[in-house]
């Protein structure tokens, strides 16, 4: 017997317990990384299935500069150690298809806290003499993802810089992480902005775990479905097959609308014959989210009961407290987005954010209830909404995808006041135009509401003015009141910002300007600007050269100077949904007084439509030597939807014709 077969009975037979027991510790550790490693292995392999040539994929995609091959996820769920783990693979493989195809030498993936990268391969594969060759990819780069919207997050982007493409070189990487929350798995998206030959989601999970999983924008069940079986675990797994590129048109509703995309969750699993709860309906959602709150503001602030006690002192009515201190958070919290593991779901308490004067929403809406407890005004609580980019119910989806916002909501005997601070202008009493529509979760201690967010009527939202026009020949000579209330007050002043000076004058111009680019706008001033309870004001003083057309005794004028919606028009291919963020109204009068030596030979007709999409009347008066033209135009519809498309344009065809109605005076 030699000493290595004597070594290998004594490990056999448990002698040498001692080293038995590392050679354990070390056969456990490898079986762990085998666990994390072969099921990237495993997706590599069942992804690398050996392309089409360039050439048949040229006559195919002749005008395309990148193809996908193959864009493939998979999720492992297991149990280890009494835990559930969450594993993700993905496997990404296109080719170049023409020479502006090889700028695109960019791609990267994301992690973060809360998802932790463990591994990743890339590199690119090149034609060497009749021969693939692969060039692996040593330029890469983590930098901070950027947000619209958000100060800091905790996620990180990995940029990978491909060398050496040229047409027909392929980019392939392949990427693990590890969801370290079950609850906060990710969609799946069956789509890009280039063609894709196979786009494939896996879900392999163990015997005792429970999947759900919705799917949306798939009206035709194109995506396939199967679900096996293999050593213990049941496969799920949905294809979708040589996908259309995505045309991303502007004013789109939000991706999640239109592309076909599958949310998966974890129901529940058993660890030593206990189910464990995770996600399947809205109670199980809400009981996630309660741990969040549960705690918040417990701790009485002696500060902010002060700030808040002087701020209310002499009201009475509740009321009025809530939007004394709504507009007060405006005021003095600065809202910064923070995302960063964990931050990004608890709200941080009243005090802290007291303290330093910013927050994002979820310590906006903290601020104002603990406040409006403070203040001795009960019904004022945090609550959960998703913008109006997210399409689902809670009905629909109820896991974290359903929502990603937080405010405060204040029930006035059955009444629902909004009261999201993140938005400076908008006024108490209505909502951020971005929540409108939408569902709102009520926290409640234990128990929970869900009511919904309305959709502002467009006669709050109206930009409304008076104009008052003479002649100096060809030459227009004016002034200007206008108002704004609602959302068309909060949008501008939100573009104004703190704008001053000739930026502010352009910035003025650019809002008032009329009748053509020859507007010279002399002066202006503002009022309530500060004021959000009333309409945002300006008056304006203009001149507009070579307006009005002289022809022999003749002088031709369009009244109508200013032409809203004319120039929002739909492209006949357009496939998805056009948003118009708010319903608005516009309620203009122009009133042009008449040359002393002029009389009306033509008065445009009136104009009147009324349908689906939008109201307008346009009505002109004679009286009193004065030439008046009453302009509304009315928007009813928030979002148009594609079987709206064709009324649209033709609205708009008839509203273009209106505006070109001109008004003739003649010489007596």
């Amino acid at each position: 017997m030699t000493r290595c077969t004597a070594f290998a009975r004594y490990i056999l037979t448990g002698q040498y317990p001692r080293l038995n027991a590392m050679i354990q510790m070390y056969l456990s550790r490898l079986n762990k990384f085998l666990m994390v490693l072969l099921p990237l292995l495993a997706l590599q392999a069942s992804a690398q299935e050996k392309p089409g040539s360039f050439s048949e994929y040229k006559k195919m995609y002749a005008d395309v500069n990148e193809l996908i091959i193959s864009d493939k996820s998979s999720y492992d769920i297991f149990v280890e150690d009494k835990k559930l783990r969450v594993l993700r693979s993905k496997y990404y493989e296109s080719m170049i298809m023409s020479e502006n195809g090889i700028q695109n030498n960019e791609e990267d993936f994301s992690y973060s806290e809360l998802v932790k990268l463990k591994e990743y391969e890339a590199f690119s594969i090149v034609n060497d003499k009749g021969k693939e060759r692969k060039i692996k990819v040593t330029q890469t780069n983590e930098k901070q993802s950027r947000q619209n919207g958000v100060f800091y997050n905790d996620v990180k982007e990995r940029q990978l810089i491909f060398p050496n493409l040229e047409a027909g070189a392929r980019k392939v990487y392949s990427v693990q992480t590890e969801f370290l929350d079950p609850f906060l798995l990710q969609s799946y998206i069956f789509g890009s902005g280039y063609p894709m030959l196979d786009s494939t989601l896996e879900v392999r999970a163990d015997k005792d775990i429970t999947i759900g999983y919705r799917i949306f924008n798939d009206p035709d069940n194109t995506i396939e479905f199967s679900k096996s079986e293999k050593k213990g675990k049941f496969i799920y797994r949905w294809t979708l097959k040589n996908v259309k590129a995505i045309k991303m048109e502007p004013n789109n509703p939000g991706f999640r609308y239109f592309i076909p995309h599958i949310n998966i969750y974890v129901k529940d699993y058993t660890v030593d014959s206990k189910k464990i709860n995770v996600l399947d309906n809205t109670e199980k959602l809400y009981d996630y989210y309660k741990a969040f709150t549960k705690n918040l503001n417990k701790t009485e602030d002696t500060e902010l009961k002060a700030i808040t006690a002087e701020l209310v002192a002499g009201l009475t009515v509740d009321n009025e407290k809530v939007k004394k201190i709504f507009y007060w958070v405006k005021d003095n919290i600065k809202y910064i987005a923070f995302e960063n593991g964990y931050e990004g779901f608890i709200p941080r308490e009243a005090a802290l954010v007291c303290k330093r004067k910013f927050g994002d929403c979820k310590d906006m809406a903290s601020i104002t209830s603990a406040m409006a407890h403070y203040a001795g005004v009960k019904n004022v609580t945090v609550s959960w909404v998703g913008t109006r980019d997210i399409p689902y119910s809670y009905e629909e989806l109820s896991t974290p995808a359903v929502d990603n916002h937080m405010i405060a909501v204040y029930n006035d005997n059955g009444n629902y006041i909004f009261l999201d601070a993140t938005d400076r202008e908008t006024r108490y009493g209505i909502p951020t135009a971005f929540i409108q529509g939408k569902e709102v979760l009520i926290s409640n201690g234990d128990t929970y509401k869900i009511i919904r967010v309305p959709v502002v009527a467009a006669e709050n939202n109206e930009a409304a003015g008076v104009i008052k026009l003479s002649l100096d020949k060809e030459k227009i000579v004016g002034s200007g009141a206008f108002s704004y209330s609602g959302y068309s007050r909060s949008n501008i002043l939100s573009q104004l910002g703190d704008a001053s000076g000739k930026t502010r004058f352009e910035m003025i111009k650019s809002l008032v300007l009329m009748g053509s680019n020859k507007f010279y706008l002399k002066d202006y001033t503002e009022a309530n600007i500060q004021d959000r309870d009333k309409p945002y004001q300006v008056n304006f003083n203009f001149e507009l050269d070579d307006y009005a057309i002289q022809v022999d005794k003749e002088l031709y004028i369009n009244l109508c100077m200013d032409h809203t919606y004319e120039k929002l028009t739909l492209e006949p291919d357009r496939v998805t949904s056009y948003d118009l963020d708010y319903l608005s109204s516009e309620n203009v009068i122009y009133n042009l007084e008449i040359p002393k030596n002029y009389s009306v030979k033509y008065l445009p007709d009136n104009f009147s439509l009324d349908n689906d999409v939008m109201k307008a009347d346009f009505k002109y008066t004679n009286s009193g030597g004065i030439i008046s033209l009453a302009a509304k135009i009315q928007i009813k519809k928030i979002l148009l939807e594609k079987a709206d498309f064709a009324l649209w344009t033709e609205t708009i065809k008839k509203l273009k014709s209106a505006y070109t109605q001109t008004l003739i005076l003649i010489e007596k």
